[in-house]
């Protein structure tokens, strides 16, 4: 006869109750695949990235319940099947997985390890924590040390690729933490992007620290030579057609390069949380011992942006930097 289907709750807690060493009982667990009938998702965090990402998980047939400190942004989740809880506790204690992606290492702190309202209080053994907020590396292996206490699992898995990734379910997701269990996660990863494993935990967040390195110089070079072709008295817009297929081609360009020409800054990831990316990147390098110049130049330029009170801005409002210093404007497409 067939083995008949266990609920993945029900499973765990068989083996869990059993005298099986915890290795053996992890293993059990992590074998039973992810379905939208046996795994109930929670979802932390529902702003600009999250929103979309989360929709997409609806969509394709999972429960999910949904907290976010105002609640009226979780409003059009709950318009396609979402259920709402009181706190990051409330999702867990409803969910098997549960996601974040806030703003601030701080707030993933607090909504993942407080004592009494946070997401791992209440989850239960078997649960999984998954953090997709760019944050500390250390603060995602003290995640990882305190869901392992309690016989859960925590993977860190920032994510890049802007709103357009979120909204179009391409993202390019940086998985840290046990590798079986990310491989677990695939059938819920795949619904958002593309999952790459990095290594152990806090290592997804040190791959998307290097990525925001490398976009921060990125975008400063764009910048630079939208500036450059102005002044040189050609059509910016031509000027960026021409390089998108050459060697200056990139997803930057692709991204931003029409945006910042129509003076669209519309966050599709805030200069304020860049600026605490930056930041995290910085501190890193101090801790590693190296010396990265051009990151710091671009950290600088965007922590310009927040003081002319333009933190709740896109990241392609790097040109009002470029301009104020060159006393120029770049005229907009009729």
């Amino acid at each position: 006869m067939p083995v008949p289907f266990l609920h993945f709750r029900t499973l765990y807690h068989r083996i869990s109750h059993s005298h099986t060493p915890l290795l053996i009982r992890n293993l059990m667990a992590a074998a039973v695949p992810i379905t939208p009938s046996n795994t109930r998702l929670g979802w932390i965090g529902t702003g600009v990235m999250g929103q979309s990402m989360c929709a997409h998980l609806i969509r394709a047939g999972y429960t999910l319940t949904v907290f976010n400190r105002t609640p009226s942004k979780a409003q059009p989740l709950l318009d396609i099947g979402a259920n709402l809880a009181a706190s990051p506790h409330d999702v867990a204690s409803q969910s098997d997985v549960v996601f974040t992606i806030v703003g601030y290492p701080s707030d993933v702190r607090s909504v993942l390890l407080d004592a009494n309202s946070g997401a791992l209080a209440g989850l239960k053994p078997g649960g999984i924590l998954i953090d997709m907020t760019t944050s500390d590396p250390s603060l995602a292996v003290e995640i990882a040390a305190a869901a392992s206490s309690k016989n859960c699992h925590s993977i860190d898995a920032p994510v890049s690729g802007g709103d357009r990734g979120a909204k179009n379910g391409t993202l390019a997701i940086f998985a840290g933490g046990d590798e079986s269990i990310v491989k677990k996660l695939e059938p819920l990863f795949t619904q958002l992007g593309k999952v790459n494993y990095m290594g152990s935990s806090g290592k997804g967040q040190y791959a998307k620290l290097a990525n925001q390195i490398t976009i921060a110089s990125t975008m400063v070079g764009l910048i630079e030579g939208m500036v450059y072709a102005h002044k040189a008295g050609l059509d910016v817009g031509l000027y960026l057609d021409a390089i998108s297929t050459g060697a200056a081609g990139t997803k930057s360009l692709d991204l931003y390069g029409k945006r910042i020409l129509k003076r669209d800054f519309a966050a599709g990831f805030y200069v304020n949380h860049f600026v605490k990316d930056l930041g995290i990147c910085l501190k890193e390098c101090e801790i590693l011992g190296i010396a990265l110049p051009g990151l710091a130049l671009a950290q600088q330029l965007y922590v310009s942006l927040k003081a002319h009170g333009e933190g709740d801005l896109g990241t392609q409002a790097l040109i009002l930097v470029l301009e104020r210093l060159n006393n120029v404007s770049l005229p907009v497409p009729v």
